[in-house]
């Protein structure tokens, strides 16, 4: 009740505030780098990263120094990884989802999600998410023959330091209601893992736009997915 009384309430200044952010915030690149590959030696395992800007790697240079090439780079000590990114800046889960139904011909055994933030900032409605999230989990699981999916938390958008005050409070709100929603949906299948990774907002954790994850925050965040991924053998 809280989300959409905030939203009439604070509507004319959020909408200023969104779009002074949207002017003033620098647009990063996605890293330059394959987007597929095969690393290692051991059991073979089929990963794909799937998502929106942070999947993608935006916020480093180079897809080595991305969540995949740090989460590779990890698992590729005892295992034969054949890895993919299907991710691209601005996603939401709807598209993400189309995305994944026009390549439903591959396979994977595990899938790392991210996708939300767009989906906060966008205003998608709670049935609208909870629609696309339990429709992508089908989708991975049975077109795709992943054994384990791992939807990464919407990070804790009320610290991000390039939002200013009510924006950050408000976002910050919407992205913790999607985080349970999808908690709620994972809870309910053996298969799905809620994986949240507390970022520390330090220099290096944080990109120069003051919005996606930094070189830090990708290790962390690969590690965390490493250890559960680990489990899995």
């Amino acid at each position: 009740m809280l989300y959409p009384l905030s939203t009439l309430a604070l509507a004319p200044v959020l909408i200023g505030q969104g779009r002074h952010v949207r002017r003033v915030t620098p647009r990063l690149p996605e890293p330059e780098g394959e987007r597929q590959g095969v690393a290692g030696k051991g059991p073979e395992l089929r990963l794909l990263i799937l998502g929106d800007s942070a999947a993608a790697g935006v916020g480093v240079s180079n897809q080595q120094d991305a969540l995949v090439g740090q989460l590779v780079r990890n698992l590729a000590s005892d295992h034969r990884v054949i890895w993919s990114v299907l991710a691209e800046t601005g996603r939401k889960a709807v598209d993400v989802l189309e995305a994944v139904k026009a390549s439903a011909e591959d396979r994977y055994d595990v899938v790392l999600v991210s996708v939300g933030v767009n989906d906060v900032t966008g205003r998608t409605s709670t049935q609208q998410w909870l629609s696309a999230l339990n429709e992508l989990s089908d989708c991975l699981l049975h077109d795709l023959g992943a054994t384990r999916v791992l939807f990464t938390a919407i990070p804790p958008m009320h610290l991000f330091p390039s939002l200013p005050q009510p924006l950050r409070w408000y976002l910050g709100m919407r992205a913790r209601q999607l985080n349970g929603l999808m908690e709620s949906i994972c809870s309910r299948r053996s298969n799905l893992e809620y994986l949240c990774v507390s970022f520390p907002f330090e220099p290096g954790f944080m990109a120069s736009d003051g919005f996606h994850p930094g070189l830090d925050a990708y290790r962390l965040w690969a590690e965390h997915s490493a250890t559960s991924i680990r489990k899995l053998a």
